[in-house]
């Protein structure tokens, strides 16, 4: 079994409108915190990531903030965090949360959410990283995006081995269990330096 020291948490900095997705990002934080593993995510106070940091935080566990300097002036920063980090760029912001992290999950968002968890993502398919991948389908919020996935595969331009990757479940103790037995593939054939 794979130890989660540390999870990246990708999520909105809106709260939106379906209480039992704040429900879940609340309870993720609190298994977090009991479980001992640092949350590493975006540093905001507010949205879905405020409540997944202020879940950690009120259970004791530790958790760590990334953020844009440019984005200090627009978002909430947390200010009760144990660690902030600053980085100049979004690229910067992403490299440094997967230097930080043993895993990651996606809980529901927007564009940015959905911008993190592909490039973890492709990092992933391009052999980058062989770190699980969790998508917390909240309430059936992924739903359509998960039918999408399995139309790519259809269509031939999704491998199966490469959705296999992320790791789905609408329970956060399942999830958490799913990725600690996580087994990472190979690192494709057409990056091998063998390769004919």
């Amino acid at each position: 079994m794979k130890t989660l020291k540390s999870i990246a948490v990708f999520c909105g900095s809106s709260e939106g409108n379906d209480l039992k997705v704040i429900s879940d990002a609340e309870y993720l934080g609190k298994v977090m915190a009991k479980e001992d593993i640092v949350l590493v995510y975006g540093a905001a106070k507010i949205g879905i990531m405020g409540k997944v940091a202020e879940a950690v935080l009120e259970h004791n566990g530790k958790a760590i903030g990334v953020i844009p300097e440019f984005l200090k002036l627009k978002e909430v920063v947390h200010l009760g965090l144990h660690e902030l980090i600053t980085t100049e760029t979004m690229h910067e912001r992403k490299v440094k949360m997967h230097e930080l992290s043993d895993g990651f999950i996606a809980l529901p968002g927007g564009f940015g959410t959905f911008e993190e968890l592909f490039e973890i993502i492709t990092w992933a398919q391009l052999g980058l990283h062989q770190k699980p991948i969790g998508l917390l389908n909240s309430n059936g919020f992924y739903d359509d995006l998960i039918k999408m996935f399995e139309t790519m595969v259809a269509k031939g331009l999704l491998k199966i081995s490469n959705l296999d990757l992320l790791i789905v479940e609408d329970d956060v103790n399942r999830l958490l269990d799913k990725m600690r037995g996580f087994k990472p593939q190979d690192v494709p054939q057409w990056l091998k330096a063998d390769r004919t």
